[in-house]
């Protein structure tokens, strides 16, 4: 598997949301690696495990959004950026 660059990631990320939330939270805020799951897009826990079905489906299972997000402290993942997931998501593919 090819390892997509990070505006792919960042692109996937944009499609995923949009799935997990609704389209209408691509009007709402522009999503940058520097945007928050918790401050900018008050992503709600359910999302996030909806978030990581998606992730797992798309990247297959070495993408493990629950256990990457399990190694964190609360304050870690209120201030989890898409582009610390997108990091993530580039190393775990960049593994074979």
């Amino acid at each position: 598997m090819t390892v997509p660059d990070t505006s792919q990631l960042l692109d996937d990320i944009r499609v995923a949301l949009a799935e997990v939330m609704g389209d209408e939270v691509l009007l709402a805020v522009e999503i940058t690696e520097d945007t928050r799951f918790d401050d900018d897009l008050a992503l709600e826990s359910i999302e996030f495990v909806a978030l990581g079905e998606y992730l797992r489906e798309k990247y297959g299972d070495r993408v493990d959004f629950a256990r990457f997000i399990a190694g964190m402290e609360l304050d870690e993942i209120m201030s989890l950026t898409v582009g610390r997931l997108v990091q993530y998501i580039a190393g775990t593919l960049a593994t074979v």
